[in-house]
């Protein structure tokens, strides 16, 4: 899969790291879907499943170069570098707007996938009896996964780890958003909002030369669950990858079918018009978790009414994200007709 890339290349490998970072992020769009439309998914997928006994071995032997090459290092470093500017940047830039404009932001996010959804039915002509039952069991479970209720945040170690094994599956697979996963799982404030700001406060502190966090057990502790998700985030990546491989490489027809009824299927989490219903107690007040945050029941969706102003912006933003994916595609066809 490694090639020679222009600068050019590179710097829109950079650029697709930022949009699946800030992908990742948002509760019910998978990065996955990013890599899938962007045109880099099966390169993503075989990339990672190089991380293995061979990998290991180069390694340990002191032969990073060989080692780098084998894994595909340039895309993989470029887009992991990618993903972490997003995390500390996109992804806060992300957080403001889904504050104040949360409608307009879910409309865009629910166009790109409905264009992501056109962009990968459009070229499927694989359709038969296994296909369509595949698409049809990917709705099913996409649909299914919608109406969960979330849990209780959990911060066990075994647990942190066992969440980020599964978050990583927004990222190898489309249409499973791993955010929302662990919003189910009850512990996305946890792992993407107060880990992820402790540690930008942590970075912040060390640049000052200020070490005070170091007696700061409440800091210290949201850090090793962050490092505890990270290990099992990169484990899972790592493991899912290898299976996907396989799996792509065997059955990739039902695979993307599945992929394209997941996808459809998960239309309904990222539904723009609906209202965030939190847990309350016995007496209507909303429950908060011990960091300070409301805690998260479920979403109320409902059909929007089309007299009021804001539901023509809302369907603006929703055929913007389609654009987006519009143009990604001209993009793709025309860069291809010039290589």
């Amino acid at each position: 899969m490694a090639h020679t890339r222009t600068v050019l290349d590179k710097f829109l490998l950079v650029v697709k790291g930022l949009c699946m970072g800030a992908a990742n992020k948002v509760p019910g769009v998978s990065g996955g879907i990013v890599a899938f439309v962007g045109g880099f998914y099966e390169e993503f997928i075989y990339s990672l499943q190089k991380f293995n006994f061979k990998a290991l071995k180069l390694l340990l032997n002191g032969r990073l170069k060989s080692f780098y090459n084998y894994i595909n290092g340039t895309f993989i470093t470029l887009l992991i570098f990618g993903m972490l500017v997003s995390y500390f940047s996109v992804s806060k830039i992300l957080d403001y707007f889904l504050e104040h404009n949360e409608l307009y932001v879910w409309s865009c996010f629910f166009g790109m996938i409905v264009g992501s959804i056109y962009y990968i039915a459009k070229g499927f002509d694989h359709w038969n009896k296994k296909t369509f039952f595949a698409a049809l069991v990917g709705l099913a479970i996409g649909i299914s996964i919608s109406f969960l209720n979330p849990a209780k945040e959990n911060d066990n170690l075994f647990f942190i780890f066992f969440c980020g094994i599964i978050s990583v599956s927004g990222m190898t697979l489309p249409g499973l958003s791993g955010s929302f996963i662990l919003i189910l799982l009850g512990n996305y404030v946890l792992l993407l909002v107060d880990s992820v700001n402790a540690l930008y406060d942590t970075f912040t502190e060390i640049i000052k030369g200020d070490f005070s966090f170091t007696k700061n057990t409440e800091r210290l502790n949201t850090l090793t669950v962050l490092g505890v998700f990270t290990a099992g985030s990169a484990i899972g990546l790592v493991t899912l990858s290898h299976i996907i491989s396989y799996v792509l490489k065997h059955f990739k027809h039902i695979t993307t079918a599945v992929i394209l009824g997941f996808i459809t299927g998960s239309l309904g989490v990222v539904w723009p018009w609906k209202k965030t219903v939190y847990k309350v107690d016995a007496v209507g007040n909303i429950l908060i978790d011990s960091n300070g945050n409301k805690i998260i029941k479920n979403y109320s969706r409902y059909f929007p009414d089309f007299v009021i102003s804001e539901t023509w912006w809302a369907v603006f933003f929703v055929v913007i994200g389609i654009s987006i994916l519009l143009v990604l595609d001209w993009y793709g066809k025309n860069r291809k007709k010039t290589v």
